[in-house]
């Protein structure tokens, strides 16, 4: 059972104590993969096995590739995405990181302590591959 599956994070900038506002590890997962993929040049998220099974089941696949961890640090995210083919993988990689911050800053206030990207397959379009194999 993974560890931060009843913690939430509780957000901390309220104008007016009307009672507590909690976040869970879910929602974060799901806004930041919907930022990752707006990124030109990221390709798809990806998924491990596990994650492909309760997709299947589930029919939830927007925090498909996003690992949220509450630490004692911050909140650390990890990404694992496939670019396209031809993109500067470091470039595009920050402008992950990036909007994702900024995306979660604008809709949750809170901050990420660290945002791990991984690079784990490249995508071809079909253009792609069929120079490929005329070459």
């Amino acid at each position: 059972m993974p560890e931060n599956e009843n913690r939430s994070v509780e957000v901390e900038d309220q104008s007016e104590d009307l009672g507590k506002i909690e976040i869970s590890p879910e929602v974060i997962e799901i806004i930041a993969g919907l930022a990752a993929v707006e990124v030109a040049g990221v390709g798809d998220m990806h998924g491990n096995f596990a994650s492909g099974v309760v997709e299947k089941l589930s029919g939830r696949k927007y925090g498909r590739g996003i690992k949220v961890d509450l630490t004692d640090e911050g909140i650390v995210i990890d990404v694992q995405l496939t670019m396209n083919f031809g993109v500067p993988i470091p470039e595009v990689a920050e402008k992950v990181q990036s909007n994702i911050t900024r995306t979660l800053k604008r809709m949750t206030a809170l901050d990420v302590h660290e945002i791990n990207i991984h690079v784990v397959g490249i995508h071809f379009s079909q253009k792609d591959k069929k120079e490929a194999e005329e070459e």
